[in-house]
């Protein structure tokens, strides 16, 4: 038995899987983006609240571990692709102002 799927139905399923390709693009790659900010931030951050330069990096890597996995749900579980990728993009681009201006020489 074989099912005959109509073209309304295949159109729909291919938006479908479009949307799942773009919500698991934001999860991997908005994820990493997000994550890796984090990092970097939370680096120069802890230290300068006193930490020592490994130390530092050491807690700001195991941070960006959870907040790649929060981010990676947090993709598939919003309203709309749309807004997950903007939900990376923002934060990320908030984080490396802030690892900009934490940098040695880095404000203006």
């Amino acid at each position: 038995m074989s099912k005959t799927v109509s073209a309304t139905e295949a159109a729909t399923l291919g938006i479908y899987r479009v949307r799942v390709a773009s919500r698991a693009a934001a999860a991997i790659g908005g994820g990493y983006m997000l994550a890796a900010t984090c990092a970097a931030a939370g680096a120069l951050g802890f230290q300068h609240l006193g930490l020592a330069r490994s130390d530092a990096t050491m807690a700001a890597t195991m941070l960006s571990f959870m907040v790649h996995a929060i981010a990676a749900m947090w993709c598939f579980g919003c309203a709309s692709a749309t807004r997950a990728w903007i939900g990376c993009a923002v934060p990320a681009l908030l984080l490396a102002a802030l690892t900009w201006l934490l940098l040695p020489g880095g404000q203006p």
